[in-house]
């Protein structure tokens, strides 16, 4: 059997043009899934693909990058498919694990997608660094909610952490984290 994978790394791609390219191949079953792809055991459609998957069947993406975005996870998931008899095939690249010149191209393409990587990451952590001396970056992660932490630690001790959280808008553990450390002052 054909089966296809589409996947985007966020909520607002769409995954449209490559379900539409994944029909033309042929796939009959095709999985997609919204999410980064930079762990392969988190993407749960992927994930319960692989394990379906039996000798003699198609794994059909647009791209390599949308089935592995490491060396290592591309190596590793090629090899177990190979030994299952599972062909992985794209639409945009010659590859073709069934073929030596597709697993060839194959692991260029590997290396060439991780190398772009790479690349990515430190030309983020330089454009972090560089609006940090500039004093434009200040912080990482999500700006602190402004709360009255004794309002928030007497409502918790009334109706509980959870619907204390809820009520002021803080996750149960966030209150969880509140508690310790006003236990531990």
């Amino acid at each position: 059997m054909r089966y296809g994978y589409a996947r985007v790394s966020t909520e607002d791609q769409s995954l449209e043009i490559q379900l539409a390219e994944l029909r033309a191949a042929g796939c009959q079953d095709i999985r997609s899934e919204k999410m980064s792809g930079g762990s392969i055991d988190k993407r749960e459609a992927f994930t319960k693909l692989l394990q379906e998957l039996k000798a003699g069947d198609e794994l059909w993406v647009v791209r390599i990058d949308r089935f592995a975005r490491s060396l290592r996870d591309l190596a590793v998931t090629v090899e177990d498919l190979v030994k299952r008899g599972v062909a992985l095939k794209a639409t945009q690249q010659p590859i073709d694990t069934t073929s030596a010149s597709g697993k060839a191209f194959l692991g260029m393409l590997g290396v060439f997608a991780e190398f772009e990587r790479n690349i990515t990451a430190e030309r983020r952590t330089a454009g972090i660094k560089a609006a940090q001396a500039a004093g434009k970056y200040t912080k990482c992660g999500r700006p602190k909610k402004e709360v009255n932490t004794a309002a928030v630690l007497s409502r918790a001790a009334i109706v509980g952490s959870e619907m204390a959280g809820a009520e002021f808008g803080l996750s149960r553990s966030a209150v969880y984290r509140m508690v310790a450390a006003a236990k531990a002052a």
